[in-house]
């Protein structure tokens, strides 16, 4: 239900754009988030947005990372700019319903980043 695209390798400074579309319109109306995972490290949160339009971010982002949402296109983007070799790993968007326990994974994509 949720398919996220947009990863590749960049160099340090470049930015990047992942997409995360749903294909359950209903979906997009849940809180979306954008977790990674590093090579060694836990799973993090990165950044979210609520239905309302809410953001918020992981403190090592937060300036760099932009995420929105167009619920015409029924899809969550991250832009990621100024990337750090840091932010290589997995990228993984969610959906959470803010009313009750349900939460959808998507697909992984991978981003490198090289120094």
């Amino acid at each position: 239900q949720l398919q996220a695209s947009g990863g590749g390798l960049v160099q340090a400074g470049e930015s990047l754009r992942l997409s995360c579309a749903v294909s359950t319109s209903n979906l997009i109306r849940y809180a979306m988030n954008w977790h990674r995972q590093g090579p060694g490290k836990v799973r993090e949160l990165v950044a979210g947005i609520t239905g309302d339009g809410s953001t918020y971010y992981g403190a090592p982002v937060k300036g760099r990372f932009a995420i929105s949402r167009d619920n015409a296109k029924d899809t969550v983007y991250l832009q990621m700019n100024s990337l750090k070799a840091e932010d290589t790993g997995v990228y993984i968007c969610q959906a959470v319903n803010p009313y009750g326990p349900d939460e959808h994974w998507g697909r992984e994509t991978q981003v490198t980043v090289s120094s």
